[in-house]
């Protein structure tokens, strides 16, 4: 087997892996995987994302990955963060098998952080790292404002210290603590263009009312076409980090600034800050790595 498709070296929870035991670890792809690119970014952190969760479920020994405090009160796994690394998308065709190698860890008393593999025809392209924390809302009915909580069920999980290294990164980038990164410096932000999404509670809020993770990435990418559309269409990403601070209710708008971008012949590369426009709060930035897709 190719070395790059090894399972990930992420230590077992309950001394046992967790990976495609708990969801088919192969799809056929088709319409609702794909887009003019090849594999559909949208609809693979949708898939990763679920398989994030169900991991955790199969963690704790739930048929379905609906966690309760102590009290019996619904918590929820919230993104922090995604990355996406090596990515070949490009490659992804109609009526070909996309296989995952997941693996998942704990990194703190709160957070769990999960890695996925993608291959199609035994090469791998690209690798997906997914962190996400349990919370609970401080108000209900309202996004503004989240608490973290342990989850009861998944207490006896040992704490990973190596994806805890990791998580202390990831911490890193989310709080600003950070001086270059991807070819980007912080020193050099600067107002280049904004853009306001404004998101649809039928196409980017999920079943429990909050702002959809994968909808940020999609807000990105609309940024990018409304801003570059002129010099460098239909591109692919390569490389993307996107952090999750907050979220926004049905109803406000988010407002994408472009804060660096550099850009060569067929490669694209960007820097946004997405933000709640009715009080100016950060609620995530996207750092991506993007470039033509190679001929169909």
């Amino acid at each position: 087997m190719n070395n790059l498709l090894r399972p990930i070296e992420v230590k077992h929870l309950l001394g046992r892996s967790l990976s495609g035991a708990v969801m088919p670890d192969e799809v056929t792809l088709g319409m609702p995987h794909l887009c003019m690119t090849g594999l559909s970014e949208t609809w693979l952190l949708k898939e990763c994302g679920h398989r994030h969760w169900s991991m955790l479920a199969a963690a704790a020994g739930l048929a379905a990955p609906d966690f309760r405090d102590a009290a019996g009160n619904p918590i929820y796994p919230a993104f922090l963060s995604v990355s996406i690394r090596d990515a070949a998308f490009d490659l992804a065709r109609e009526h070909v098998r996309l296989r995952f190698i997941s693996r998942l860890a704990r990194i703190s008393r709160t957070q769990f952080m999960s890695v996925h593999r993608l291959a199609v025809s035994g090469r791998c392209i690209g690798e997906m790292t997914m962190t996400s924390a349990f919370v609970r809302r401080v108000q209900k009915d309202r996004n503004h404002a989240m608490a973290r909580i342990e989850a009861p069920a998944l207490r006896q999980i040992e704490i990973d210290p190596d994806a805890a290294v990791r998580a202390a990164e990831i911490a890193a980038m989310r709080s600003s603590r950070w001086h270059a990164h991807l070819g980007f410096e912080r020193s050099r932000a600067c107002v280049i263009d904004r853009f306001v999404a404004d998101p649809c509670p039928s196409q980017d809020f999920n079943g429990v009312d909050f702002l959809y993770f994968a909808s940020y990435q999609a807000f990105i990418d609309r940024a990018e076409w409304d801003h570059f559309r002129p010099q460098a269409p239909f591109l692919t990403t390569r490389q993307r980090d996107i952090s999750h601070r907050g979220n926004i209710d049905p109803g406000e708008r988010v407002v994408l600034t472009l804060l660096q971008f550099v850009q060569e012949a067929e490669c694209l590369s960007h820097w946004y800050r997405l933000e709640r426009e009715s009080d100016g709060a950060s609620i995530g930035e996207a750092f991506t790595v993007r470039s033509a897709p190679r001929s169909k």
